[in-house]
């Protein structure tokens, strides 16, 4: 039985964590603001924002809906965490971060294909001669207020201001956990400052947090801008938008995929599964690495994210050569163990042949290179609950039994 200290505690996190956001929200991820959508902008900017909404084939009865609509539990997921929570949900010794003063990074990538993750979703993806910086968050907390909320488990492996000159900031959604004020704002204020690329309905927000508006690009789905001789198109996603307002869903969710003379890329963004990914892989891949999320997961909400096993699916629709999971290795934001993320897509992986680059936090990997570091494991051997365990099926997407092929796998590992 749980004593009921330890339940009064979970309760009292829980209701702190319920401030931050709606209450799927907050299982989801966390999302949550403290500014209403339009305060602060000036009525022509706020009328040309709304206009172009209206315009997506996202928006309608006031705001943006999923192709797929999301299911989730709520209350079944509240009662796992407080009454069944997984042990070692954040790690109990040191991360082993590859820390540096930018050195590694000074020089451009001989492959030109770069990725450096900082942990979470937070990575630097230097492709054809573009620098670009995707969902940075360099605060302690994921949360609207600095006291409460999921602390992170490393200091950044590198300080802001020793990154190289960044071309564009890419931001996939406004949950707190990938739209971070106070890092959008140090990075505005670089002596040269990047291009932000955003979905559509953020860059009200940027502008309100001093980013100029020339400076911002929204996209909706399928649309395309170009950095140099880099296309950069914003692609479907399965998932949700919202801060602490009642107005959830103004802003769109989104991915994106990289297309440059030498190699292709793309980052999931925060999705869950969706007939779409075959669509972005026909349309704009194959790719030669993939960024795709694949942690921060739970049955009891399993159109929210991927999930392990469906991210190697997703890999495997969209046409990946080399696939690096992330959303994981930063914060506490779902009931799982730390490292079942990455176990479990290596367990998938090993089933269908799927080449994986799992870098420490910090460390930079050339993927089209053949001494590539692979997907040695420096993270703690634990305990973790495999696929046939606590499966994560997307509802309304794909041929249920194909999916079922990695659930099903067992590689013995």
């Amino acid at each position: 039985m749980v004593e009921r200290s330890a339940v009064k505690r979970r309760l009292w996190r829980w209701l702190l964590l319920a401030v931050a956001g709606t209450v799927v929200g907050t299982v989801a991820g966390l999302s949550g603001c403290a500014m209403l959508d339009h305060w602060g902008t000036p009525h022509d900017e706020a009328a040309q924002a709304d206009a172009r909404k209206a315009e997506s084939p996202q928006w309608h009865d006031g705001e943006f809906h999923n192709p797929q609509p999301m299911w989730n539990n709520t209350l079944q997921a509240l009662t796992g965490v407080l009454f069944n929570e997984t042990p070692a949900r954040a790690p109990e010794s040191p991360v082993p971060v590859l820390a540096s003063e930018g050195e590694a990074l000074a020089q451009p990538p001989a492959s030109g294909l770069r990725v450096t993750w900082f942990g979470h979703s937070s990575t630097l993806l230097e492709i054809d001669g573009q620098k670009v910086l995707l969902d940075p968050i360099w605060s302690q907390r994921p949360s609207p207020v600095s006291w409460a909320g999921p602390q992170r488990w490393f200091t950044p492996p590198i300080a802001l201001d020793k990154l190289p000159r960044i071309d564009a900031v890419l931001v996939s959604h406004d949950h707190y956990d990938h739209l971070d004020a106070p890092t959008i704002q140090a990075l505005n204020a670089r002596p040269e400052p990047p291009r932000f690329i955003v979905p559509l309905g953020i860059g009200e927000r940027l502008r309100l947090w001093g980013v100029p508006a020339g400076r911002i690009t929204e996209l909706d789905w399928w649309q395309a801008t170009t950095l140099g001789e880099l296309q950069v198109t914003a692609t479907p996603a399965r998932h949700a938008s919202g801060r602490l307002n009642p107005r959830s869903n103004h802003t769109l969710w989104a991915g994106y995929a990289f297309t440059g003379p030498q190699h292709k890329a793309w980052y999931s963004g925060d999705t869950g599964l969706h007939d779409t990914l075959r669509e972005i892989g026909q349309r704009l891949g194959p790719f030669d690495l993939t960024l795709i999320e694949s942690g921060q997961y739970d049955a009891d909400w399993p159109d929210w994210h991927l999930g392990p096993e469906q991210a190697v699916l997703a890999n495997q629709w969209v046409g990946g050569k080399v696939m690096m999971p992330v959303h994981w290795g930063l914060f506490a934001l779902a009931n799982h163990g730390w490292t079942e993320p990455v176990e479990r897509v290596l367990a998938a992986a090993r089933c269908n042949g799927t080449q994986l680059l799992t870098p420490r936090p910090g460390e930079s990997v050339q993927p089209t290179l053949a001494d590539g570091p692979g997907h040695t494991p420096w993270w703690p051997q634990q305990p973790w609950r495999n696929a046939a365990e606590k499966p994560v099926r997307a509802t309304q997407a794909g041929d249920p039994a194909q999916r079922m092929l990695q659930l099903d796998c067992k590689p013995g590992a």
